[in-house]
């Protein structure tokens, strides 16, 4: 009888075919997140890089074809670190990536690892000025003695380009891994959630932010559950809901308390 070469071949114990060089372990998903409109939809994966993804405009009148999107944009968001104080490996992985409500013409998002949440601008550009009066068209430098008169500079079409900066870096505020964050509704502050705090961030501040849930014990023998996701409501800006290991859900009031480590009455 001869060799079935149609057979399937066996997965490794990774779950991966044994000839996987298109796919590494860089490359595999690890986060989602649409945005408001649902016309940009971001992911992050393995190895720290951010991938958005825009709905194509001609997809909205088709039928067949209305969830067809193409690349946006593409960056690095984290790199691997190395804490030498406590000789722990801190990966790349994006965790989670979070939208804020779009208010201009750019978009903003929130990415994070186990340790460092930044913030991301993403816009777009399709002019660039030309015309300028200390400059020739090849971008030299004139000779000043030869300027006689002033122009205003014109912006001109180019292909349209989408940048992304990093706009600020919120880091050093928790010991344990992230797991959530949560944009508030008043657009000025958002949270992130680690195994045993959840700490409450302005967006403009980098170096501070406040601690709201502590559960860690005086006794680490005494850990009984873990904080396995954090959420803001999506219209009362001072509400939020916190799930643990243990399968319970805890709505917290900030009005109540500076520290909500008991749930709203």
């Amino acid at each position: 009888m001869g060799e079935d070469t149609d057979a399937t071949p066996a997965l490794d114990h990774r779950g991966f075919l044994p000839d996987h060089n298109y796919v590494t372990e860089a490359d595999i998903i690890s986060t989602v997140e649409f945005n408001h409109t649902g016309e940009l939809l971001a992911t992050g994966d393995k190895g720290g890089r951010v991938v958005i993804f825009q709905r194509e405009p001609e997809s909205k009148c088709e039928l067949f074809s209305q969830g067809e999107y193409n690349v946006y944009s593409t960056f690095q968001s984290h790199e691997p670190e190395f804490d030498y104080l406590k000789s722990l490996e801190i990966e790349e992985k994006i965790n989670k990536i979070r939208w804020l409500p779009q208010q201009n013409a750019a978009n903003f998002l929130l990415s994070t690892n186990d340790k460092t949440i930044k913030l991301w601008k993403v816009s777009e550009r399709d002019k660039r000025p030309e015309g300028y009066n200390l400059k020739d068209e090849e971008g030299r430098i004139k000779d000043m003695s030869t300027v006689t008169s002033l122009q205003v500079p014109v912006l001109m079409p180019m292909d349209l380009m989408v940048e992304v900066s990093p706009r600020r870096v919120y880091a050093n505020a928790h010991t344990y891994h992230v797991n959530s964050i949560s944009v508030n509704s008043d657009y000025e502050t958002y949270m992130s959630a680690d195994d045993l705090r959840i700490n409450l961030w302005h967006l403009d501040i980098t170096d501070r932010s406040f601690n709201i849930v502590d559960i860690k014990p005086t006794n680490m023998e005494d850990l009984t559950e873990v904080i396995t996701a954090a959420e803001f409501h999506p219209h009362h800006c001072n509400l939020f809901v916190y799930s643990s290991s243990k399968g319970t859900l805890r709505l917290c009031d900030m009005r109540e308390a500076a520290l909500c480590d008991k749930h709203s009455k």
